[in-house]
């Protein structure tokens, strides 16, 4: 079994989910239980750095508006949780909307204001066509999608009830990236090198 590979199991429930061993990813989506191997080291890579990036500002307030929660891999249920559980990389909050962080997944009933999803080859169609419909039709306002292996960076804002791309990035650009615009994103930051980049 390889970093991204996954357990499909229809006709789940969560106790599927706490079952799971502690070093993998559970998630029921539309009814089907999904369970995937530890993240690999580019995808690590990735969900560390936005973490590093975006909670200071934005959760701590230090150097920028502060005002949002900013959390790893949160366990979210979006009505049933027998039939949709979703773990997002990464998931944020505005305090203005959720003032006091709950202590539990269980006590959480607000959906996020923005999703990050870290994509990889064997992920990338149930993160685009199973969770960023959940997503949109929960009025997540913004959703990311991040390819370490491309090393891309799309902007989706929901519109009228539809994901609507806002902007592209890649490789090494700086990136302005709703909702955190206050802050300047250094995407070269996040990547892994790769063989063939000058590491001098």
């Amino acid at each position: 079994m390889n970093a991204f590979s996954k357990t499909v199991k229809p006709g789940a429930s969560y106790q599927d989910v706490l079952d799971a061993p502690d070093h993998k990813t559970a998630e029921i989506i539309d009814g089907v239980f999904y369970l995937q191997a530890e993240a690999a080291p580019p995808h690590r890579e990735v969900l560390d750095g936005f973490v590093e990036l975006l909670r200071p500002p934005f959760q701590r307030g230090r150097g920028g508006p502060g005002g949002w929660w900013i959390k790893a891999e949160p366990e979210l249920y979006f009505g049933d949780r027998d039939y949709r559980t979703l773990v997002p990389d990464l998931a944020g909050w505005r305090r203005e909307r959720l003032p006091t962080f709950p202590r539990r997944w269980a006590d959480l009933t607000v959906a996020p204001d923005w999703v990050c999803e870290i994509v990889s080859p064997s992920t990338a169609r149930i993160d685009r066509v199973g969770k960023m419909p959940i997503y949109a039709e929960a009025g997540v306002s913004h959703c990311w999608i991040v390819d370490p292996l491309a090393r891309t960076l799309e902007i989706f804002a929901l519109l009228n009830g539809r994901w609507t791309l806002m902007g592209t990035h890649a490789g090494d650009d700086t990136a302005q990236a709703m909702p955190f615009e206050a802050i300047d994103l250094a995407l070269d930051d996040l990547w892994l090198p790769g063989e063939d980049d000058d590491e001098t």
